[in-house]
């Protein structure tokens, strides 16, 4: 007998560990709860939560994560007190001259989806000059969901394929999810592996709706503003240990 290879076939295989998300959405919620809590204003909380996107963001990069994208104003925000919503751009302002230049240094790009029309011009203005500035980013892209809501985005992509059929561009047999993916916001970008939400809310609110379709979930009971890296890595974690079979038969092995 041959003991060496006997020995051998006897070690047991390690396993190899499971892909890390390529891309991770987050519905950052909870922050107005997390400040109601304590006795302070709602925009306590959103000035907390801005200490959550400086540390997920830079986390997340450390982990490997190739693009990150925070869910931080949506269509249906505006209806929200006109003081709450002025303290959020003004908080996207000190976010943005603060963290820009910091976040270029870093090799991180960020990119924009949703309607920048209806924001303020000068915000409007820190957006392209943000892009612009870290255009060159490879390490992390960092997608900042601003005005954004999906049903919107889908209803102007398939218009805009709508025009194309009358205009005799294309047949409507051509319109696939191919065509339809290449006209929305994300275009570009890989769907989501992981969609976080915190404060225990679980549901999607309008995000992500056709880009979440073999996205994980996972729905924390903790607050934006209490969201650490240790929660973060509980949560690539738990991802990390599902089965994902995109409709398909769980491989044997």
């Amino acid at each position: 007998m041959n003991r060496t290879a006997t020995s051998e076939s006897a070690t047991p295989k390690r396993a190899e560990p499971k892909a890390l998300p390529d891309h991770v959405a987050i519905i950052m919620d909870g922050n107005g709860r997390w400040a109601t809590q304590r006795g302070l204003p709602r925009i306590a909380g959103h000035k907390r939560g801005i200490n959550s996107v400086r540390k997920i963001t830079r986390h997340a990069k450390a982990s490997g994560v190739k693009y990150l994208t925070l869910f931080a104003f949506s269509t249906e925000n505006w209806l929200r007190p006109k003081e709450e919503v002025h303290g959020l751009f003004d908080l996207f302002r000190y976010y943005m001259r603060r963290e820009c230049r910091t976040l270029a240094r870093e090799g991180v790009r960020i990119k924009f989806i949703g309607d920048p029309s209806e924001m303020p011009e000068d915000i409007q203005s820190m957006m392209t000059e943000a892009e612009a500035m870290t255009a060159s980013g490879e390490a992390m892209t960092l997608i900042v969901a601003l005005n954004y809501g999906s049903r919107a985005e889908i209803v102007a992509a398939t218009q805009r394929l709508a025009t194309r059929v009358a205009a005799g561009e294309m047949a409507a047999g051509e319109i696939t999810d191919t065509a339809i993916s290449a006209e929305l916001n994300t275009s570009g970008f890989p769907d989501p592996d992981l969609i976080i939400r915190t404060s225990g809310e679980q549901r999607l609110s309008n995000f992500l709706l056709w880009q979440a379709a073999y996205s994980e979930f996972l729905f924390v009971d903790c607050h934006w503003p209490e969201f650490d890296e240790l929660a973060f890595d509980d949560a690539i974690t738990l991802y990390r240990d599902r089965d994902r079979r995109f409709g398909g038969l769980r491989k044997s092995g």
